[in-house]
């Protein structure tokens, strides 16, 4: 038994954590992957675009040897910070589904043995995040395993065909990176250009390479077929039949809305955004909290870690009030 299950345990769910323990009430975190798994999944290279005072919870300073820090730096932070803490982490272990009510909820878990665990709480926060599930192409191949929705480093796609769907930050880098490790890239998107939310010193770059055929690019166009050594991109002049050895699909990631909807909480039928008690961050699903980018529906970029981690605190108040402890 224990007071609060929080499933995820990536920054927010690591911010409410402690904010919980701060306040006396035990807390249990537990993730489908490791600790901070979506930051671990990031591109190996990747910095920030924020500073580091941005990225820290629990008033535990975030130090980086540049102006601002990288995935390597975060991820040795976030660990410090849950040991500091010595918050109670369980890795690699699903959440299936939530069964009971406000006040005696059980938390119905397969761990990475396979064996089904049930832990009983008297509130849950879901800070799930939503890098780990990925918006899917929706076209013949598109499940294929040459179909890869997590860039991680450019090394084992050197001197082959590879197609980036998309032209935000997370495309844009990509295709820089393949391209100057050697492979022959090709940029699908369905808008007019590069998108204007690109980091303004990677933008005139995938722009740049583009312009002088580098690159090769394809707008107003999406991947129609994916087939083992080809793809078929639907153009404005008709379609086209491509060389091909990989596509990296960057279009985007969501938040699991069929979990939170399977458990009472309902979702705006345009942003998806569940219907939440905006003081407190309780779901309609009492004792049910939402931290973090869930809250923020289709809207992804609403929400970060520099806004969501005082998710924890906001939630902590509420519980320690409904349970009598005062704040």
């Amino acid at each position: 038994m224990t007071q609060v299950v929080i499933v995820g345990a990536g920054p927010t769910g690591l911010a409410c954590g402690i904010e919980l323990k701060k306040r006396g009430i035990d807390a249990l975190l537990i993730d489908k992957g490791c600790v901070v798994n979506s930051l671990y999944h990031y591109p190996t290279n990747m910095t920030f675009f924020t500073t580091p005072e941005l990225l820290e919870i629990g008033g535990i300073p975030m130090t980086s040897l540049n102006e601002k820090p990288n995935r390597t730096e975060a991820l040795k932070y976030y660990r410090r910070v849950s040991d500091h803490y010595a918050l109670t982490i369980r890795q690699y272990e699903r959440v299936v589904r939530i069964d009971g009510s406000d006040g005696a909820f059980t938390v119905h878990t397969t761990d990475r043995s396979g064996e089904a665990q049930a832990i009983a709480c008297n509130k849950v926060i879901l800070a799930m995040g939503y890098y780990d599930i990925p918006n899917r192409l929706d076209v013949p191949g598109g499940e294929m395993e040459k179909v890869i929705h997590y860039y991680k480093e450019p090394h084992p796609y050197y001197g082959h065909d590879v197609a980036v769907i998309g032209a935000k930050n997370s495309a844009a880098i990509a295709a820089l990176e393949l391209f100057w490790t050697g492979a022959r890239v090709t940029l699908i998107h369905r808008g007019e250009r590069i998108s204007d939310s690109v980091k303004y010193w990677i933008k005139p770059n995938i722009e740049n390479r583009i312009k002088v055929g580098e690159v090769k690019a394809y707008f107003r166009s999406s991947v129609a077929e994916i087939r083992q050594d080809s793809i078929r991109v639907a153009t404005p002049d008709g379609d086209v039949w491509l060389k091909n050895d990989f596509v990296f699909s960057m279009i985007g990631y969501r938040p699991d809305f069929e979990f939170m909807s399977a458990h009472g909480i309902h979702l705006d039928p345009v942003t998806q955004k569940p219907f939440i008690n905006a003081d407190t961050l309780e779901s309609e699903a009492k004792g049910i909290y939402l931290a973090g980018v869930v809250v923020a529906g289709v809207h992804t970029n609403e929400i970060f870690i520099e806004n969501g981690r005082f998710h924890g605190a906001i939630i902590a108040d509420s519980i320690a009030s409904s349970l009598g402890l005062g704040l």
